[in-house]
């Protein structure tokens, strides 16, 4: 008897504040938002990508961000607006997916094992991205895999609002030619410690020894 193969998609809010802000307040498309603090004390809650492209990121001081990107535009936040969004696109995913997780406020894991006896597990996780942005009007990037772990990787690769694929047996094709940075909950500290023993890839990591890995 085949074993059953499993399907784990992964959902990502792209820029979710700034995604809600530009509904709120559509004058601002194209222009670097950043929603934070004030422009001098408090850190970036997000940024869109017109302000990324100046290095600005999430968790940046707002003082650095600042001066990287003078010219952007800073949005205390409308949070009330971002728990109303949330809980529709919540909504939407809870009365179309069977199984799913709620791993923060702008992002989701579904598990889809099963039914690709009944559906195509590919293009009905696609058209569920589709009925989402439709319906929000938001954007949403999106992984699909035989993994939890692969799935958020294949929405970062897939970003902005994006779809990404992993078929079964291909997850080595996918994931070993990307740099170790792209591993979840690899940080500024870990990733040059492994640089330093000529680890730049997740293929090199996979082909290391762990009793190495755990003296470094």
């Amino acid at each position: 008897m085949n074993e059953q193969k499993s399907y784990i998609a992964h959902f990502d809010l792209d820029s979710f504040f700034v995604s809600v802000e530009l509904l709120l307040k559509p004058e601002l498309k194209g222009k670097p938002v950043i929603v934070g603090g004030t422009a001098s004390r408090g850190v970036v809650s997000t940024c869109s990508y017109e302000a990324r492209k100046f290095g600005v990121h999430s968790a940046m001081p707002m003082a650095t961000a600042m001066k990287l990107c003078p010219q952007a535009i800073v949005l205390k936040g409308t949070y009330q607006q971002y728990g109303f969004y949330s809980k529709m696109v919540t909504d939407i995913i809870a009365a179309k997916v069977p199984l799913f997780q709620k791993a923060s406020i702008d992002e989701f894991y579904c598990d889809l094992t099963g039914m690709d006896k009944f559906f195509n597990v590919s293009k009905y996780t696609q058209g569920l991205r589709e009925y989402i942005i439709k319906e929000t009007g938001l954007p949403i990037s999106c992984g699909l895999s035989s993994a939890k772990f692969i799935s958020k990787m294949a929405t970062n690769e897939a970003k902005p609002n994006g779809f990404l694929e992993i078929p079964h047996g291909k997850e080595k094709d996918f994931l070993w030619p990307l740099g170790i940075e792209k591993i979840n909950g690899i940080g500024k500290q870990t990733e040059p410690r492994l640089r330093a023993i000529g680890l730049h890839t997740i293929k090199d990591i996979a082909h290391t020894p762990v009793e190495i890995l755990e003296k470094n």
